[in-house]
């Protein structure tokens, strides 16, 4: 079909400006950028205030090389409306962090299915909400979909994340190596693969029915599948990497404290295991966001043959969502 301007392409690229050299596309200029957005302080401006930077934004069409103003984490690239605060990216390490420790603790089987589902409750809200905008379908509600897929995905998540635990106590399995296994390696990779395993289910629409990819100049050119896809993919894989390692890492750093008798107390062993959570969750946050551009890539011959005969520019853009 004929090119177009959708509703996200301003929007991503912050005016009508060019996507390819609007966004940061090294990693290190991404983590700089997701730094500075990730300020819980950002969360105190009102709504208004938002919209107006947004608006000045978008009317004034900065220099091309200008990075992200920092209130546009508040609105979401593809829809223009403001997301609701507990879920904007400054919201999620504050949130998501009491919810990692406490499912970071060695809880009977039924607390850990409440904790664990309270958390994916959290996280699978969060990907539906910063997720890609653009999906449509004519049978039914999108919207809708999502929301009871996330449900079910939820629900699975937790159930998942308690099973271990309970079978070792069902079974009365208090063997060394078992505790090690269930109690310490177990958890980070079975919670990573929760975690993009919820992604991919509740953004499942944006590969069944794809997602709108643009030109240079923010033109919509088509609806892709693959591109859908490719965004689902990395932010499931960005996803893992940030709670596996944010498991992961500590649960080694408090073995090796344990076996060395460095804590002499269960209090001070608890202090250094959140503090240990906590700098982990907060290192990896940026870096997990900064693996892939905000501003995703497709090069042209990977993409629908209908899209093909569209455009001839070499790559196209979408938006990858969070």
């Amino acid at each position: 079909g004929a090119a177009r301007a959708g509703p996200g392409a301003g929007a991503i690229a912050g005016g009508a400006a060019s996507l390819a050299t609007r966004f940061p596309q090294s990693f290190l200029q991404r983590f700089r950028l997701w730094a500075d957005v990730l300020d819980p302080l950002l969360l105190l401006r009102p709504s208004e205030e938002i919209r107006s930077s947004r608006l000045s934004i978008q009317n004034n069409e900065k220099t091309l090389s200008e990075p992200i103003h920092s209130n546009q984490s508040s609105v979401h690239p593809d829809t223009d409306s403001v997301i609701p605060v507990l879920f904007r990216p400054p919201a999620f390490l504050p949130l998501s962090l009491p919810l990692v420790i406490v499912s970071s603790l060695q809880l009977p089987a039924k607390n850990a299915f409440l904790c664990q589902f309270v958390f994916h409750t959290y996280t699978t809200g969060f990907t539906l909400i910063n997720g890609n905008g653009t999906t449509k379908a004519e049978e039914y509600s999108v919207q809708q979909k999502q929301v009871f897929c996330g449900l079910g995905a939820i629900c699975y998540a937790a159930f998942i994340g308690a099973v271990p635990i309970f079978f070792m106590n069902r079974y009365t399995l208090k063997s060394p190596l078992t505790q090690l296994v269930v109690r310490k390696l177990l958890p980070a990779p079975l919670l990573g693969l929760m975690c993009a395993f919820t992604v991919a289910v509740v953004r499942s629409p944006e590969f069944e029915n794809g997602i709108e990819v643009m030109d240079r100049n923010g033109k919509v050119v088509g609806i892709s599948q693959k591109a859908g896809k490719k965004a689902v993919k990395e932010t499931a894989l960005s996803r893992a990497a940030l709670f596996g390692t944010a498991f992961f890492l500590p649960a080694v750093f408090m073995y090796f404290v344990e076996r060395a008798n460095f804590a002499k107390t269960p209090r001070a062993l608890a202090s250094m295991r959140m503090m240990m959570i906590t700098s982990v969750l907060a290192g990896m946050l940026p870096v997990s966001l900064s693996m892939f551009p905000q501003c995703g890539e497709i090069k042209r011959a990977d993409l629908e043959p209908e899209i093909l005969s569209s455009t001839e520019e070499a790559e196209l853009f979408y938006n990858r969502g969070i």
